[in-house]
């Protein structure tokens, strides 16, 4: 059966520690492993760091670029000599491949979010492998994903993808960091997230002296792929042929079993796709409305507002101690919450002057966090 497959490979994987010059030999290894899968009739996508790692090599720059300037220059320079090695690794082996660079402004407007599914799948349907990066160039910080896993599991969702692996620089995900703490235990299967919590997982927020992600983000991207429906693995990096071995049955890696019923493409943009613009601290009722009964949000049902936005951005729906439950597109911008919050949906047009909304959030709008 065909398979739709998305590969993450960080920045520690793609370099070597000490220099951060590139580890080529790890690059053949997973340009050699992606043509195979392609060979067996899947679909499979790239998701790649290594721009600005590649980028410090280029310059002779020691360490990482702080100033977001400097970085986005760097990364323009490793950028093109990334895709260099890529296209000739991968043209050897006569597999297309293209470039295909997002921000997260690519998929906060819908049609915008369109486009880009529609990009894949004509690419993927041409037997094309696209090598997908942030584009670090333009990205500006409110709109940058932050860590290529994030984007990485976002592009799983978008394309609905059968697995996504993610290739880092530890075998599997343990109860604490294994190069710290000699009897850290490895964790093999992931059924629920809430998990994680329970075994009080140590994780890092680090990532490697080179790269921007730590096992926190790789944990948070699982979260939004198996919400998609999407088969996460976290794996050993340095060997990009275990992911065939996985996908023939071998245990190896971190997995994390997907949600039985996905949500819908719709709400996953809600939930990952926007980036929120304020927040809404809700009263007990209308949490455990939305929680438990399935409810929209009604101007009742809101104690505070927080930040400025307009009628069908995204927002955060907040509990009295700031704990996110849910995402969704409000009905009303935050100068109109400020006057109708608190109050009965019958007494918003008294208050406003003109006939709004019932709700402030419809449940179609609206995503469980």
């Amino acid at each position: 059966m065909t398979k739709t497959i998305v590969v993450k490979i960080g920045t520690s994987s793609l370099t070597q520690p000490e220099t951060g010059q590139l580890a080529l030999s790890t690059i053949a290894n997973l340009a050699e492993t992606l043509c195979h899968l392609r060979q067996q009739g899947h679909r499979v996508i790239l998701v790649s760091s290594g721009a600005v790692g590649v980028g410090c090599a280029r310059l002779g720059l020691t360490e990482r670029p702080k100033a977001i300037a400097l970085k986005q220059a760097v990364a323009a320079v490793g950028q093109g000599r990334l895709m260099r090695i890529y296209d000739d690794l991968f043209n050897t082996l006569h597999q297309p491949i293209a470039q295909v660079l997002l921000t997260r402004s690519d998929l906060v407007q819908r049609q915008g979010y369109l486009n880009v599914y529609n990009t894949f799948q004509e690419l993927l349907g041409l037997g094309v492998i696209p090598v997908v990066n942030e584009n670090d160039t333009v990205a500006v910080e409110e709109l940058k994903f932050g860590d290529n896993d994030t984007l990485s599991a976002l592009v799983a969702s978008l394309v609905e993808a059968h697995w996504l692996f993610i290739l880092t620089d530890v075998d599997k995900l343990y109860s604490a960091d294994p190069r710290c703490v000699p009897d850290a235990r490895p964790i093999s299967l992931v059924t629920n997230l809430k998990e994680l919590a329970e075994l009080q997982v140590q994780t890092g927020s680090q990532g490697s002296q080179w790269g921007t992600g730590g096992m926190l983000t790789k944990i948070s991207a699982a979260r939004i792929a198996v919400a998609a429906g999407v088969r996460t693995v976290i794996t050993q990096g340095r060997f990009p042929d275990n992911i065939e071995k996985i996908l023939q049955g071998q245990p190896l890696g971190t997995h994390f079993q997907p949600q039985p019923e996905p949500t819908s493409a719709r709400k996953r943009w809600i939930a990952y796709g926007l980036v929120p613009a304020g927040k809404l601290y809700l009263d007990t009722g209308a949490i455990t409305a939305i929680l438990q009964a399935g409810k929209s949000l009604l101007a009742a049902g809101i104690k505070s507002v927080v930040g400025e936005f307009d009628a069908q951005e995204a927002v955060q729906l907040c509990d009295h101690q700031g704990n996110e439950i849910a995402r969704g597109i409000v009905n009303y911008s935050s100068e109109e919450l400020q006057k109708i919050r608190g109050c009965h949906s019958k007494e918003i047009f008294t208050i406003l002057g003109y006939v709004g909304a019932e709700t402030v959030v419809h449940r179609d709008n609206l995503v469980l966090t």
